[in-house]
Protein backbone atom coordinates (compact mmCIF):
# COMPACT_ATOMS: atom_id res chain seq x y z
CA UNK A 1 0.00 0.00 0.00
CA UNK A 2 1.02 3.25 -0.97
CA UNK A 3 1.88 6.41 1.44
CA UNK A 4 -0.77 8.09 -0.13
CA UNK A 5 -2.97 5.14 0.48
CA UNK A 6 -1.91 4.86 4.51
CA UNK A 7 -2.85 8.07 4.85
CA UNK A 8 -6.48 7.24 3.36
CA UNK A 9 -6.59 4.77 5.48
CA UNK A 10 -5.89 6.44 8.61
CA UNK A 11 -8.33 9.46 7.16
CA UNK A 12 -10.90 6.67 6.86
CA UNK A 13 -10.59 6.15 10.69
CA UNK A 14 -10.93 9.37 11.36
CA UNK A 15 -14.43 9.18 10.53
CA UNK A 16 -15.20 7.11 14.03
CA UNK A 17 -14.43 9.75 15.86
CA UNK A 18 -17.13 10.34 18.00
CA UNK A 19 -18.96 13.17 20.23
CA UNK A 20 -16.76 15.08 22.42
CA UNK A 21 -17.58 17.32 25.00
CA UNK A 22 -18.34 21.27 24.82
CA UNK A 23 -15.39 23.58 25.68
CA UNK A 24 -15.04 25.93 28.16
CA UNK A 25 -15.00 29.25 27.50
CA UNK A 26 -11.75 31.94 27.25
CA UNK A 27 -8.69 31.56 25.17
CA UNK A 28 -6.29 29.62 27.58
CA UNK A 29 -9.09 27.35 28.81
CA UNK A 30 -10.03 26.39 25.52
CA UNK A 31 -6.49 25.45 24.41
CA UNK A 32 -6.56 23.18 27.57
CA UNK A 33 -9.64 21.31 26.70
CA UNK A 34 -7.89 21.09 22.93
CA UNK A 35 -5.02 19.24 24.62
CA UNK A 36 -7.59 16.60 26.52
CA UNK A 37 -10.12 16.03 23.83
CA UNK A 38 -7.11 15.13 21.57
CA UNK A 39 -6.66 12.44 23.68
CA UNK A 40 -9.98 11.22 23.99
CA UNK A 41 -10.31 11.81 20.11
CA UNK A 42 -7.77 9.25 19.72
CA UNK A 43 -9.17 6.46 21.76
CA UNK A 44 -12.73 6.83 20.64
CA UNK A 45 -11.45 7.04 17.18
CA UNK A 46 -9.00 4.21 17.94
CA UNK A 47 -12.02 1.73 19.62
CA UNK A 48 -14.65 2.55 17.19
CA UNK A 49 -12.33 1.90 13.98
CA UNK A 50 -11.13 -1.15 15.08
CA UNK A 51 -14.42 -2.49 16.81
CA UNK A 52 -16.89 -1.40 14.20
CA UNK A 53 -15.29 -1.24 10.79
CA UNK A 54 -12.17 -3.60 10.44
CA UNK A 55 -13.65 -7.07 10.57
CA UNK A 56 -13.90 -8.88 6.71
CA UNK A 57 -16.68 -10.47 8.05
CA UNK A 58 -18.95 -7.42 8.08
CA UNK A 59 -20.94 -7.12 4.84
CA UNK A 60 -20.46 -4.63 2.66
CA UNK A 61 -24.02 -2.87 3.38
CA UNK A 62 -23.62 -3.13 6.80
CA UNK A 63 -20.22 -1.68 6.53
CA UNK A 64 -21.19 1.22 4.11
CA UNK A 65 -24.44 1.99 6.95
CA UNK A 66 -21.83 1.97 10.00
CA UNK A 67 -19.39 4.01 7.49
CA UNK A 68 -22.05 6.73 6.56
CA UNK A 69 -23.47 7.36 9.92
CA UNK A 70 -20.07 8.03 11.32
CA UNK A 71 -19.04 10.14 8.29
CA UNK A 72 -22.23 12.65 8.93
CA UNK A 73 -21.80 12.26 12.97
CA UNK A 74 -18.07 13.51 12.61
CA UNK A 75 -17.19 15.57 9.43
CA UNK A 76 -19.39 18.35 8.36
CA UNK A 77 -19.97 16.53 4.70
CA UNK A 78 -21.86 19.68 3.31
CA UNK A 79 -19.81 22.39 3.82
CA UNK A 80 -16.62 20.42 2.50
CA UNK A 81 -18.73 19.42 -0.41
CA UNK A 82 -19.67 23.40 -1.25
CA UNK A 83 -16.02 24.19 -0.69
CA UNK A 84 -14.74 21.48 -3.06
CA UNK A 85 -17.23 22.62 -5.90
CA UNK A 86 -15.82 26.03 -5.45
CA UNK A 87 -16.98 28.63 -7.45
CA UNK A 88 -19.30 26.04 -9.57
CA UNK A 89 -21.48 26.47 -6.49
CA UNK A 90 -22.15 29.53 -7.55
CA UNK A 91 -23.01 28.34 -10.82
CA UNK A 92 -25.20 25.41 -10.35
CA UNK A 93 -28.79 25.22 -10.06
CA UNK A 94 -30.91 24.17 -7.04
CA UNK A 95 -31.19 21.17 -8.55
CA UNK A 96 -27.69 20.42 -9.29
CA UNK A 97 -26.64 21.23 -5.84
CA UNK A 98 -28.98 18.87 -4.04
CA UNK A 99 -27.97 15.91 -6.23
CA UNK A 100 -24.07 16.89 -6.36
CA UNK A 101 -23.99 16.75 -2.41
CA UNK A 102 -25.30 13.62 -1.71
CA UNK A 103 -23.32 12.09 -4.96
CA UNK A 104 -20.03 13.62 -3.09
CA UNK A 105 -20.98 11.91 0.14
CA UNK A 106 -21.21 8.48 -1.78
CA UNK A 107 -18.25 9.45 -3.24
CA UNK A 108 -16.71 9.51 0.31
CA UNK A 109 -18.33 6.43 1.07
CA UNK A 110 -16.33 5.08 -1.97
CA UNK A 111 -13.36 5.90 -1.81
CA UNK A 112 -12.52 5.61 1.75
CA UNK A 113 -15.38 2.42 3.05
CA UNK A 114 -13.08 -0.05 1.64
CA UNK A 115 -9.76 0.90 3.55
CA UNK A 116 -10.77 -0.15 6.86
CA UNK A 117 -9.33 -3.23 6.54
CA UNK A 118 -6.08 -1.49 5.74
CA UNK A 119 -6.41 0.01 9.19
CA UNK A 120 -6.44 -2.89 10.90
CA UNK A 121 -3.85 -2.80 14.09
CA UNK A 122 -2.72 0.90 13.34
CA UNK A 123 -1.36 2.62 16.32
CA UNK A 124 -2.55 6.60 16.53
CA UNK A 125 -0.99 8.86 18.82
CA UNK A 126 -1.97 13.28 18.65
CA UNK A 127 1.46 14.50 19.12
CA UNK A 128 0.11 18.17 19.56
CA UNK A 129 -3.75 19.92 19.66
CA UNK A 130 -3.42 23.67 19.21
CA UNK A 131 -6.37 26.80 19.01
CA UNK A 132 -6.85 27.75 15.55
CA UNK A 133 -9.04 30.69 14.49
CA UNK A 134 -11.99 31.35 16.40
CA UNK A 135 -13.27 27.81 17.53
CA UNK A 136 -10.85 25.93 15.03
CA UNK A 137 -8.75 22.91 16.77
CA UNK A 138 -5.62 21.48 14.76
CA UNK A 139 -4.78 18.06 15.99
CA UNK A 140 -1.17 16.80 14.57
CA UNK A 141 -1.75 12.72 14.45
CA UNK A 142 0.89 10.55 14.06
CA UNK A 143 -0.18 7.09 12.37
CA UNK A 144 1.64 3.56 11.88
CA UNK A 145 0.60 0.46 10.23
CA UNK A 146 2.10 -2.77 10.96
CA UNK A 147 4.67 -2.53 8.36
CA UNK A 148 4.87 0.65 6.85
CA UNK A 149 6.56 4.05 7.80
CA UNK A 150 4.88 6.50 10.20
CA UNK A 151 2.79 8.87 8.68
CA UNK A 152 1.75 12.18 10.26
CA UNK A 153 -1.03 14.63 9.13
CA UNK A 154 -2.90 17.76 11.04
CA UNK A 155 -6.58 17.09 11.55
CA UNK A 156 -8.74 20.66 11.40
CA UNK A 157 -11.81 20.66 13.57
CA UNK A 158 -14.16 22.85 14.11
CA UNK A 159 -16.97 22.93 17.18
CA UNK A 160 -20.86 22.56 16.24
CA UNK A 161 -23.56 22.25 18.53
CA UNK A 162 -21.20 21.29 21.18
CA UNK A 163 -19.42 18.72 19.28
CA UNK A 164 -16.46 19.07 16.71
CA UNK A 165 -16.97 18.33 13.25
CA UNK A 166 -13.70 17.74 10.90
CA UNK A 167 -13.56 20.08 7.89
CA UNK A 168 -10.16 18.95 6.43
CA UNK A 169 -6.77 17.08 6.86
CA UNK A 170 -3.74 17.96 5.99
CA UNK A 171 -1.10 15.87 4.46
CA UNK A 172 2.95 17.22 4.32
CA UNK A 173 1.26 20.75 4.23
CA UNK A 174 -1.63 20.11 1.42
CA UNK A 175 -4.62 19.81 1.84
CA UNK A 176 -7.08 17.04 0.87
CA UNK A 177 -10.18 19.33 0.57
CA UNK A 178 -7.90 21.67 -1.75
CA UNK A 179 -6.41 18.98 -3.96
CA UNK A 180 -9.80 16.94 -4.68
CA UNK A 181 -11.52 20.72 -5.72
CA UNK A 182 -8.67 20.85 -7.96
CA UNK A 183 -9.76 17.66 -9.00
CA UNK A 184 -13.27 17.91 -9.58
CA UNK A 185 -12.63 21.75 -11.10
CA UNK A 186 -10.34 19.70 -13.46
CA UNK A 187 -13.34 17.23 -14.62
CA UNK A 188 -15.74 20.43 -14.74
CA UNK A 189 -13.37 22.49 -17.14
CA UNK A 190 -13.10 18.93 -19.50
CA UNK A 191 -17.15 18.74 -19.63
CA UNK A 192 -17.23 22.63 -21.15
CA UNK A 193 -17.48 24.36 -18.00
CA UNK A 194 -20.76 22.68 -16.93
CA UNK A 195 -21.32 20.78 -13.23
CA UNK A 196 -23.36 18.50 -15.52
CA UNK A 197 -20.38 16.79 -16.45
CA UNK A 198 -18.58 16.47 -12.64
CA UNK A 199 -22.30 15.00 -11.75
CA UNK A 200 -22.08 12.57 -14.46
CA UNK A 201 -18.48 11.26 -13.54
CA UNK A 202 -19.82 11.20 -10.06
CA UNK A 203 -23.24 9.18 -10.77
CA UNK A 204 -20.31 6.60 -12.50
CA UNK A 205 -18.00 6.39 -9.88
CA UNK A 206 -21.00 5.55 -7.14
CA UNK A 207 -22.93 3.70 -8.82
CA UNK A 208 -21.74 0.71 -6.89
CA UNK A 209 -22.52 1.82 -3.66
CA UNK A 210 -25.21 0.36 -1.78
Amino acid sequence: MSRRGIIIAVTAALIAAGNLPAAAQGPSAAASVAVTEGSQFVANLASRAVGELTTDELPLPERVSRFRTLLTEAFDVPAIGRFVLGRYWRTANESERAEYLKLFEDFIVQTYVQRFNDFAGAQIRVLQTRAGRENEVIATVEAVLPGRPAARFDVRMQRDDGRFKIFDVIVEGISMSMTQRDDFAAVIQRNGGKVEGLLASLREKTRAVP
